[in-house]
């Protein structure tokens, strides 16, 4: 079975366009397409849906709002995929839970690619975005440091693997050490910091906040 996937767009010729492209492919099964965020929420609430492709911009709700209410409500991983790299846009999403932000000027290929990484744990950013969060991203948006000294080497070590977009599985093989141990890790250095899920320390990581 194909990854199931949601597509959220106001813009019917996307939608329309990203749905042919995925019905071509059977690594793919589009579930549902919608033209606003509220829709999306409902939808992944309603069906099964692995991966959300969520624009930043839609009436009703937009696609920050959606991924927040979709990390809450489903298991489903939402992925921005949109024209808009502002800072604002982008550490909303990631706080709100997104798993990847995308821009729309990639390839098809690129942005299958990125779903099939999200789909398995991974966390997609792209290199303009990454830029961005490198650069500190805006000034409001600079967060305080986290003193290092809180953290055992084991725990930096996998802070450091997360950063990399590794997946639970692959630290956890990396390490040599189970799956389990590796999900107990993280749920300490979140209780730590204060952060709220994964992407966040990655982002604290990349932004040198650690």
């Amino acid at each position: 079975m194909g990854i199931k996937i949601l597509i959220a767009d106001d813009d019917a010729l996307i939608r329309e366009s990203l749905r042919i492209i995925f019905d071509m492919d059977g690594d793919f099964e589009v579930v549902e397409c919608v033209e606003n965020g509220l829709r999306a929420v409902e939808s992944c609430k309603k069906n099964e849906i692995n991966v959300a492709l969520l624009d930043v911009r839609m009436p009703v709700m937009n696609g920050v709002q959606a991924t927040g209410e979709i990390t809450k409500a489903t298991q489903t991983k939402p992925l921005i995929l949109t024209t808009f790299d502002d800072d604002e846009f982008i550490i909303d999403a990631v706080k709100n839970g997104a798993k990847g932000y995308l821009l729309k000027n990639n390839s098809p290929d690129k942005i299958k690619e990125a779903i099939k990484m999200v789909n398995s744990g991974h966390t997609v950013l792209q290199d303009v975005v990454l830029n961005k969060i490198k650069n500190g991203l805006s000034d409001q948006n600079r967060e305080n440091k986290i003193d290092k000294e809180l953290f055992t080497e084991r725990e930096i070590e996998i802070i450091r693997l997360i950063s990399q977009g590794l997946s639970n599985k692959e630290i956890s093989e990396h390490l040599f050490i189970s799956e389990g141990t590796v999900k107990n890790y993280i749920t300490t250095i979140l209780s730590k910091t204060g952060l709220q899920h994964r992407t966040q320390i990655a982002i604290y990581y990349l932004k040198g906040n650690f």
